[in-house]
């Protein structure tokens, strides 16, 4: 070992044994100082021996081969000067490491191992003089990995607790983007009013030089409001030229502003295809078991659920004092088993239906009929036509349908085409170069999704070309059509239950409820049970056209929710298919007819197998612009605790803290200095914890609260961790620690969730994964219930404002009795608020089925919104105008 080599090992060994001499008091010090004592020492005589070849290098190239002994002794002299100059700058590393608390001037590369800077430079300078041969180089990361030095790193974070980023100061205090002048669409339409109020000033004053009189009359319109005003507004928006369209799962409503009702057409389309939709799918209501007694149809399972409903049902009968004979059921069943059809001739049928007329193809394989058929016409295309024809349904459950396609492009074709044909043959507008004349509303779900929305808008001005466009909410809209300002929403569809609380003109966001049930449901589930009881046709099959509406009729006709008209009741119907002759049935029932719709409280009895088959297959949820990892739909409390009643899991972050705290309202947990305690109204296990312990009158082991205006709490006693507040004075926690139901706790407070959980284990979107595979199924009135409690938030008054004007609208609602019972079910479970509990249907008597297109008109006619999106700001700025236009937080 040379002279230098063996200072640079001194200095080591000196560092070592201090560091040794230290371990009894700080060992892991020691052990981590001692590690990285070894890398510099390793670093250094790298560095050492670098120099040297590097210099032998340069020498072997310079120096003759017949140099004299005084030269070599020279040359030594000089490199033992160089190799002393070299450990003198490489040794104040060593120390460093051989005194801890002392820092040397001289900058070092931290990272142990690397080379220093300095001699690569050197390396590289002189290999491109060309002093050095380069053959066989190796890089600096290679030699390092040789010698084991090389640094690695397994990614891991110093802590899980968020990083929070200093803030940039330099966006801070700017101005970009707080001003309405700097956003184009606030820009534009400020524009335009300022544009109209030179236009108005220019007419008044062509009106004034007309008569010469200074004191111009303001001429007023009807409504005795100045017809500058009114005018102004809606010299660009005419009630006959602005389309209103309210797009359903089943139904689609369309027509003009000023319309008094609109056109309804089926949202369904028919293309010709190699089968119908009846012979590629199986027979509904599914039969488990075709070949077997009507009673083992369905399964073990829906019979058990079937005869627990009648049962209940007459107890409750019988509560209510009414007639229950005990042999119905034999009765209906023995009935229907002998009762034969009757036969009709389709020409003595004076109610025959017209089916749609469907040519064959001709001798040229050439069709003579359209390619394709919308609304009615498709409904009314023969199952037996040639060539055959299949219904495709572009919306379902209020989502796009995406079992049903193979890709995005077949569902926006197929949309655009209904929307085509109805605008074309509903409405008389046959040519689309008029249609940039028009305006359009469209509703949308209280609770949408942002992909549909942004291929609505993109739809309406790109394709159909309208002169704009607004958008309006479900609930919203039905709060127009029926002039209430504050009310709870109840819009039964047929695929699906919106529930919403509508105040001061907005929907309040955490009361939002999208069921998956409907009048559809109560269609299957009727036919379903009365096939239980040997209903007499019993090869009906809802995916056949003519049973479907067969069976859409017998609902409306039969179903009721009046326990009076329970009873054993003959019917009959007629049975209408294309190129057959009519078939007279007749039938009884007894409970099937309000079992049924019954269904809306009890969720079970209805099939929901496959309502969550492809669901995002084609369409992907909607994710945060600027961090794409977190999904941006709209969410609401009240439909995730309606979820977290299904799958607890949802119930909780991704950090693993609650996301409903006490009272059930979703939020992140309040910590903050006790105060007194709000009463809530729909916290029922709090209020049977305080008539229990109201018996007992047993007092909580911790501290009083303050009082009321107070934000400090009073002092308890000495805090002793570990205690649970039982076993002597000094167990109590600093302040009342609070349980889910409302009940006080002595002892130490549980610690939040999410403490000890890594918050990297479930991201936002495998939450949003986890809702998406959970199907919104929940009763009734305990989803009225739980949106009113989100709506009101604690506040009593506003309980009983909404919980006192429930509207209920939609089609699926019309059933005979459903507002009673709906009122019966909410006060036996508010018995405390029976006495303000009110619900109502549509007023005006109105047609609940359209009272959202109507209350959409009333919104096309306003002029104080200003919702319009037209095409040069959706040019501009592309679906981001949306958070510009729409009346709510986007």
């Amino acid at each position: 070992m040379g002279t230098s080599e063996q200072a640079i090992d001194d200095q080591y060994q000196r560092g070592l044994a201090k560091l040794r001499a230290l371990r009894d008091s700080n060992p892991g010090y020691v052990k981590g100082e001692i590690q990285r004592l070894k890398k510099c020492r390793a670093s250094c005589l790298y560095h050492f021996r670098r120099r040297q070849r590097l210099r032998r290098a340069q020498l072997g190239s310079a120096t003759d081969s017949s140099s004299s002994s005084l030269q070599d002794g020279q040359q030594d002299d000089q490199d033992d000067d160089d190799d002393d100059s070299e450990v003198s700058q490489l040794l104040p590393h060593l120390r460093q490491r051989d005194n801890p608390g002392e820092v040397t001037e001289e900058p070092y590369n931290p990272d142990y191992g690397l080379p220093n800077k300095s001699a690569q430079r050197d390396l590289n300078s002189s290999a491109e003089a060309g002093d050095i041969n380069m053959a066989g180089k190796k890089s600096g990361k290679a030699l390092l990995r040789e010698e084991g030095l090389e640094r690695t790193d397994n990614g891991m974070k110093q802590t899980s607790w968020p990083e929070t980023p200093m803030i940039n100061q330099k966006n801070y205090y700017t101005e970009y983007m707080k001003r309405d002048d700097q956003i184009l669409a606030l820009r534009l339409q400020n524009d335009a009013n300022r544009d109209r109020m030179i236009r108005d000033a220019k007419d008044r004053d062509r009106a004034l030089a007309r008569t010469g009189n200074t004191d111009v009359p303001m001429p007023l319109n009807g409504d005795g409001v100045p017809e500058e005003e009114d005018a102004a507004a809606t010299d660009d928006l005419d009630a006959s030229k602005t389309v209103v369209i309210h797009l359903g799962s089943q139904n689609t409503r369309i027509g003009f502003a000023n319309d008094a009702l609109p056109k309804t057409i089926p949202t369904t389309i028919a293309y010709h295809f190699p089968c119908t939709e009846a012979e590629e799918y199986a027979a509904l209501p599914k039969r488990q078991k075709i070949e077997t007694k009507p009673e083992e149809m369905f399964g073990e399972e829906f019979a058990k659920k079937f005869v627990k409903m009648s049962n209940d049902l007459k107890i409750d009968m019988r509560a209510n004092k009414r007639k229950v004979l005990p042999n119905s059921k034999e009765l209906v069943v023995n009935f229907n088993k002998r009762t034969p059809p009757e036969k009709i001739p389709e020409h003595n049928d004076p109610m025959r239906i017209e089916w749609t007329e469907v040519l064959p193809v001709d001798k040229d394989g050439k069709m003579q009929t359209a390619e394709f058929f919308t609304g009615v016409e498709a409904q009314r295309i023969p199952d037996d036509s040639n060539p055959k024809y299949k219904l495709f349904w572009p919306i379902q459950n209020g989502w796009p349908n995406e079992k049903e396609y193979v890709n995005t492009n077949g569902y926006k074709d197929d949309l655009e085409s209904i929307l085509e044909a109805a605008l074309k043959k509903e409405l008389g507008l046959k040519h689309s170069r008029s249609w940039s004349d028009y305006s359009c509303v469209f509703v949308i779900p209280d609770l949408y999704e942002k992909k549909s929305l942004e291929h609505a808008l993109e739809m309406f001005l790109k394709e159909f070309e309208f002169k704009q466009i607004a958008f309006i909410q479900e609930s919203l809209a039905a709060t127009y059509g029926a002039a209430y300002t504050c009310t709870c929403v109840v819009d039964v569809g047929a695929q699906k239950t919106s529930i919403c609380c509508v105040e001061d003109g907005m929907c309040v966001e955490d009361s939002r409820i999208n069921l998956k049930y409907g009048g559809y449901d109560v269609t299957e589930t009727f036919i379903k049970m009365m096939l239980f009881d040997h209903f007499p046709y019993a090869d009906i099959n809802l995916k056949r056209r003519y049973d479907f509406l067969l069976a859409e009729e017998l609902k409306v006709g039969f179903c009721t929710m009046n326990q009076a008209d329970i009873a054993v009741r003959l019917y009959n119907f007629h049975l209408r298919a294309p190129n057959q002759p009519t078939r007279k049935y007749e039938f009884k029932t007894y409970d099937e007819v309000i079992l049924a719709p019954m269904g809306f409280y009890d969720p079970s009895i209805f099939d929901n197998s496959e309502k969550l088959v492809g669901r995002r297959k084609l369409i992907e949820r909607s994710y945060n612009a600027y961090d794409t990892d977190i999904p941006d739909d709209p969410t609401s409390a009240a439909q995730l605790e309606i979820l977290s009643s299904i799958k607890p899991s949802l119930a909780t972050s991704t950090n693993g803290l609650s996301l409903l705290n006490g009272n059930g309202t979703a939020g992140l947990p309040e910590i903050s200095t006790p105060s007194k305690e709000k009463s809530q109204p729909f916290n029922f296990l709090s209020r049977m914890d305080s008539e229990a312990n109201a018996a007992s009158r047993v007092t909580s082991a911790a501290a009083s609260p303050a009082p009321e205006g107070s934000n400090t709490p009073v002092p308890a006693a000495p805090f002793v961790f570990g205690a649970n507040g039982t076993n002597g004075t000094n167990g109590a926690s600093p302040g009342p620690a609070m349980l889910a139901n409302g009940s006080h706790n002595g002892g130490t407070p549980i610690p939040p969730g999410g403490m000890f959980v890594d918050p990297h284990a479930r991201t936002a979107k495998d939450m949003a994964i986890e809702r998406d595979s959970v199907l919104p199924i929940a009763p009734l009135d305990s989803a009225i219930i739980t949106s009113i409690k989100h709506a009101a938030k604690g506040d009593e008054k506003k309980v009983r404002d909404f919980i006192g004007g429930i509207m209920v609208i939609g089609g699926g609602a019309k059933t005979p009795g459903f507002v009673p019972f709906l009122e019966e079910k909410l006060k036996a479970r508010r018995p405390d608020l029976a006495e303000k509990i009110l619900v109502g249907s549509s007023p005006r008597e109105m047609d609940g089925q359209v009272v959202v297109w109507k209350g959409a008109t009333v919104f096309a006619r306003m002029t104080t919104h200003e919702s319009w999106i037209s095409p040069l700001e959706y040019e501009r700025l592309g679906a981001r105008v949306l958070h510009h236009k729409v009346m709510w937080h986007y």
